[in-house]
């Protein structure tokens, strides 16, 4: 076969990429420092998928390497929202927001949806306003600035939005810990009803209903929603309500299997885990996508240069940063506004306003990112065994440091913590950290705050905020670094690169990527097959963008797959391929849209030298 599937490395079995319990392929080290390891597949497992299914072996191994067992084949293959929709009433409250909505609506009682900034908070909102129109009423939108109100609902928005005469407000993707605005709201009279996905911890805030599936007293098991898909959920109640009711607009009731586009969106660029009734929402969701109905996306869709959105890819690298960049430096309300209209050309300006707004976030990003490399770098040439990062700078704005935080972990392995402050960007500095596996970054920042280390802070255990001083940064990495300088396993383990395969220039064809896909969507909790291709050199590389090369891998053959790599021009790595050196490329296959339909390349995701064996 042209292309081997990569053993795992239990037992007495010598890999193709080296022997058993040895790195893949011998790396030890890559240019980024990573150590490839082939990624644990049970073999008995994925024969008897193949056997299954009458399908290649690779297909098999792909399965069997993403825990998916015998009976779960068909589900996650063929995902159906009929065999994997949740009964609502299983939510704790669900019935009463239903309840408090549908009322809402037949009275025509004045009603707000409050939205986080980011594509989980618009696409949340975007199908309410869309419900709330089918049925002929209008929502009033809100949506807090980064910079003066910070996350979820605050006191002040609770006044704002009685003054705009709003008696009931929907939380979307917030509002589960907003305990002082949620009484606000109670003594202004506005009653709340809280739609919600983050991490809960004790009571619920007084609200009419708080909706959440990771409230603890939730049994309905679907913790893993985002939640763009708890108001879908929350969307079929109120229709299940108003059947038997009796009450519809006169149209009929909503069709929310329409807005499957929106639910796709929010979960694929919340990072939700791909389980479920999520990869339902996706393979529904993307195929809705792809027919543009939506007039926002298909505005941005166009301004992006997409043809016919239809992958993981496009929603979550092409759409998803055009979306966020609103909340990130600009206008917040953006992409609620963009994703909630039917005037083509509102969507086309919105889109316009959004794309620039992404270039200019690209550019923010690249200055701060610079600076905080040279930071972790210096820190780590002081001390190479520095257990977590933490950078930060004045003019730093809190819209991109999530992102480069996000860098930072994958260029040096180890939890990062980024932070900004300075004029016109709040009253305090503004922290935000990414983690690896093993390592609680919320807990450790809630225990920072505890200790008086920092203001406030909190979050999960890969993704965490705080607000602190800026003369609180030093002893804030003081206490970071103490607290992670024993987490030697977890470091060593974040270099671990998985591979799923070894596969020869020649195999990447079309019939390769639609196996692979056969096995997507992929995402969290899934992840996309990475393949390896294994002694080659790279030829015609050329510069593409600021940074980015595009090249080909040339195997002894003389077979070639055309590749690109981002943000690697002036790297170690790219110096190695522009120097034509012999490589293993590990990377994941993509459609080569720029050379038609059938074409294929690899993306790549890390470069190692090949080292020739010694002669004897």
């Amino acid at each position: 076969m042209a292309a081997t599937a990569a053993p795992h490395s239990h037992g007495d079995h010598a890999p193709a990429g080296g022997r058993a319990g040895e790195p893949f392929l011998g790396v030890h080290a890559s240019f980024s420092g990573r150590v490839w390891r082939a990624r644990d597949a049970d073999e008995i497992l994925a024969a008897q998928h193949s056997r299954r299914l009458h399908a290649p072996d690779l297909v098999g191994r792909l399965l069997a390497g993403r825990g998916v067992s015998l009976d779960d084949a068909d589900q996650f293959l063929n995902p159906t929202l009929k065999d994997l929709f949740p009964d609502p009433s299983t939510f704790v409250d669900m019935d009463l927001a239903a309840e408090a909505i549908l009322d809402a609506i037949v009275s025509g009682r004045p009603t707000a949806v409050f939205a986080d900034y980011d594509v989980d908070g618009g696409t949340s909102s975007a199908q309410l306003v869309r419900y709330f129109r089918a049925w002929g009423r209008d929502l009033i939108l809100y949506v807090p600035d980064r910079l003066t109100e910070g996350f979820g609902p605050t006191p002040g928005a609770m006044h704002r939005l009685k003054a705009k005469g709003a008696e009931l407000v929907i939380t979307v993707d917030c509002g589960a810990a907003a305990f002082e605005a949620l009484h606000t709201a109670r003594e202004i009279g506005v009653e709340v009803v809280v739609l919600d996905h983050h991490l809960m911890h004790g009571d619920s805030p007084p609200a009419r209903a708080v909706v959440n599936p990771n409230r603890p007293d939730c049994a309905s098991g679907c913790g893993h929603l985002a939640a763009a898909g708890v108001v879908f959920v929350l969307i079929v109640a109120v229709n299940r309500l108003a059947r038997l009711r009796g009450v519809a607009p006169p149209g009929g009731l909503p069709e929310p299997m329409r807005w499957l586009d929106l639910a796709a969106l929010g979960t694929l660029c919340d990072m939700a885990p791909l389980k479920g009734v999520n990869r339902a929402f996706v393979n529904r969701g993307l195929a809705v996508l792809e027919r543009l109905e939506n007039a926002g996306l298909a505005a941005l869709a166009e301004i992006s240069n997409i043809e016919a959105p239809k992958s993981v890819y496009h929603a979550t690298f092409v759409l998803g940063p055009r979306l966020n960049a609103g909340g990130r430096i600009g206008d917040p309300w953006l992409a609620a506004k963009l994703l909630a209209t039917d005037d083509r050309a509102e969507a086309i300006q919105l889109a316009e306003t959004l794309n620039a707004l992404n270039a200019a976030r690209k550019d923010v990003e690249a200055q701060i990112l610079a600076a905080a490399i040279g930071q972790a770098e210096a820190r780590i040439a002081a001390d190479p065994e520095v257990g977590a990062i933490v950078a930060g700078g004045e003019g730093w704005h809190p819209g991109v440091i999530g992102i480069v935080a996000g860098r930072l972990k994958e260029k040096f392995h180890r939890p990062a913590v980024v932070i900004g402050w300075g004029e016109g960007l709040g009253p305090v500095a503004k922290g935000s950290g990414r983690s690896i596996a093993g390592v609680n970054l919320g807990s450790l920042i809630v225990e920072a705050a505890r200790a008086g280390v920092v203001l406030s802070g909190g979050g999960h255990a890969m993704a965490a905020g705080l607000s602190l001083n800026p003369d609180q940064l030093d002893g804030f990495r003081t206490f970071l670094e103490a607290r992670t300088r024993g987490a030697t396993s977890e470091l060593a383990e974040a270099r671990v690169l998985e591979l799923d395969a070894v596969l020869a220039p020649g195999a990447a064809n079309a019939e390769l990527l639609e196996l692979v896909e056969r096995i997507g969507p992929f995402g969290a909790g899934a992840p996309e097959p990475v393949f390896a291709v294994a002694d080659v050199t790279a030829v015609q590389a050329r510069r593409v963008g600021a940074d980015h090369l595009a090249f080909q891998l040339q195997g002894e053959d003389g077979s070639k797959l055309r590749a690109i790599a981002f943000r690697i021009a002036d790297a170690d790595e790219g110096r190695a391929i522009l120097a034509g050196e012999r490589v293993h490329v590990a990377g994941r296959l993509r459609a080569d849209a720029w050379r038609g339909k059938g074409a294929v390349q690899i993306e790549v995701v890390d470069i190692a030298r090949a080292e020739r064996p010694a002669r004897e």
